[in-house]
């Protein structure tokens, strides 16, 4: 974590460190700077993952190939998100960011005019390196910035984008390939990152670095595990786990290279790493609230999407239109629920969201086959509410959780509480997904093989429904054997559907027993020292 002077003032002289120069730029616009960077890498994710089977169908690409696309620029940025934290406390931020920020507008600038498809791999992996930095360095940028009464108006400015943005990208992209082409899905970020650019220029100022160099190999080691092993997470379910040599392969060589991590500390530890500085109850229980979080966020990123798409054959732009609209009132929320906070406590909204959260999967979990996008509309901005509580309440408690373990005492405790947050949130939602993913595969082929005992050929209930679906397809049949040959298909999509709502059911109710069992850890938290209603004070 970095120091930075305040705008308009000169750093303090030390006989040891020469003298930081006069600092001519403004903390509020490098604010800007991260907050925008954070919003764009989590918009082209986003883009990139909801537009996978649009950009498919441009390229003339398979699936399996199509696959790999996101999967490479989100292991990419695996490996940047936490290395560039213990980079920062060497380097700091602007001699990142502004590097990095042109690379990524030059990758996605570039991206639609590849010739073939290992050359779009090859500029997705460089443009995850770049946004890997973004998001990693927003929240240290700005604590480090903002006056301590301000923090907790930042932690709500930084909610806002980041819930905002994950909202309108499924729209987005339909709007983009409904009325523009798929090349904006990496465009935008080509488009505004020239901004950020400029923000960083006039906001963030330069930094004399006097520290040593850093050590960059055991950092290069635990960056290429999480990457490794964060692509056999992501591509596990779809290559069947360790039936699959490219997951065994994966897995093996990340597991060595994290053993790698552990040699290399042991032998010659990194002095910019406090790892006894993370073994405190209190960090590590908010730190699993992150996973919690995503956990939670997944029921209206993935199961309700999901659902409408496999069900009810929404494309991205109809489902967009039903998950975008709670948005604003998001974007509204967050800064009531920050005022809320600066005379309340941060655990207990934390708390009341998480729980609110769970009351919209339970009524969720009543999902039928004959539910549309409006079916979710009304317990959707519930659930908004809820994440935007979550939220706020979650950055809060890490925040004020750092303050009072003394995190920002030394640049070892700042990079390495950064670095572990970072890892949670990057690694474990993957975690979140991958189980989310693999559960809804299994129940979906349980209720299948359930459905599938009471629908046998012969017998009187199957008999009477195919010749009722026989009977509706008789008119668009050439006769009386295929229109039974359509009722027959036309079973078996039902069956099929009923186990995958069944499924999604049961997806919803996994989400709820995972935030019980997070709300009765909450009970061994101690009680903290530190409020914002204390910071609000100070100067």
């Amino acid at each position: 974590m970095t120091t930075t002077a305040t705008a308009g003032q000169p750093a303090p002289a030390s006989p040891a460190k020469p003298v930081q120069p006069p600092s001519t730029t403004n903390p509020y616009v490098g604010i800007f700077a991260v907050f925008l960077g954070a919003g764009l890498a989590t918009l082209t994710s986003r883009l990139l993952s909801v537009g996978l089977p649009d950009l498919r169908g441009a390229l003339g690409i398979s699936f399996d190939d199509a696959s790999w696309l996101p999967t490479a620029f989100n292991m990419a940025t695996m490996f940047s998100g936490v290395f560039v934290v213990f980079l920062n406390a060497f380097w700091g931020p602007r001699r990142i960011l502004l590097p990095a920020a042109g690379v990524f507008t030059a990758a996605t600038f570039l991206l639609p005019f590849a010739p073939n498809y290992m050359v779009m791999l090859a500029l997705l992996i460089v443009a995850g390196l770049a946004s890997g930095t973004f998001y990693s360095l927003t929240m240290t940028f700005v604590l480090t910035n903002l006056p301590k009464r301000l923090i907790i108006f930042g932690i709500a400015a930084y909610a806002a984008d980041i819930v905002f943005v994950s909202n309108i990208a499924t729209l987005l992209e339909g709007w983009y390939v409904d009325h523009l082409s798929w090349h904006w899905i990496f465009w935008t970020a080509a488009l505004f990152t020239p901004l950020m650019m400029v923000c960083i220029h006039f906001g963030i100022p330069r930094r004399i670095n006097t520290d040593p160099k850093p050590s960059w190999r055991g950092f290069t080691y635990f960056s290429l595990s999480l990457a490794l092993l964060y692509g056999a997470l992501d591509q596990g379910q779809r290559l069947d786990w360790l039936n699959s040599g490219t997951i065994v392969a994966m897995l093996v060589s990340g597991l060595f290279l994290l053993g790698a991590t552990v040699v290399r500390r042991m032998v010659q530890p990194n002095p910019e790493v406090n790892l006894k500085f993370l073994n405190t109850r209190n960090i590590i229980i908010v730190a699993t609230a992150i996973f919690v979080f995503k956990f939670m966020h997944l029921a209206a990123i993935v199961l309700v999407p999901g659902f409408l798409s496999n069900i009810q054959h929404y494309r991205p732009l109809e489902t967009g239109h039903t998950l975008a609209w709670v948005a604003l009132p998001m974007f509204a929320v967050v800064w009531l629920v920050a005022a809320i906070i600066v005379h309340g406590n941060s655990r207990l909204i934390l708390a009341l969201g998480l729980t609110v959260g769970a009351i919209c999967c339970w009524r969720w979990s009543h999902v039928d086959t004959s539910w549309a996008g409006n079916s979710f509309e009304m317990v959707e901005l519930l659930f908004s509410v809820g994440l935007a509580f979550t939220y706020i309440g979650l950055v809060s408690s890490i925040v004020l959780e750092a303050l009072e373990a003394g995190a920002l005492t030394s640049a070892a405790n700042a990079a390495t509480f950064s670095g572990f947050m970072h890892l949670m949130r990057l690694f474990g939602g993957q975690v979140g997904v991958a189980a989310l993913t693999h559960f809804i595969a299994v129940r979906e082929q349980f209720h299948s093989n359930m459905l599938g005992l009471y629908v046998q050929k012969g017998s009187w209930i199957t008999n009477h429904r195919l010749m009722m679906l026989a009977g509706g397809a008789l008119p668009q049949s050439t006769g009386k054997q295929e229109a039974l040959q359509r009722a027959g298909t036309a079973l078996g999509l039902q069956v099929r559907a009923q186990a995958y709502t069944l499924a999604t059911s049961d997806g919803f109710v996994l989400i709820i027993w995972v935030v019980i069992a997070y709300l009765l850890i909450m009970l061994f938290l101690r009680p903290g020292k530190i409020t914002f209603a204390a910071l609000s004070k100070m100067q």
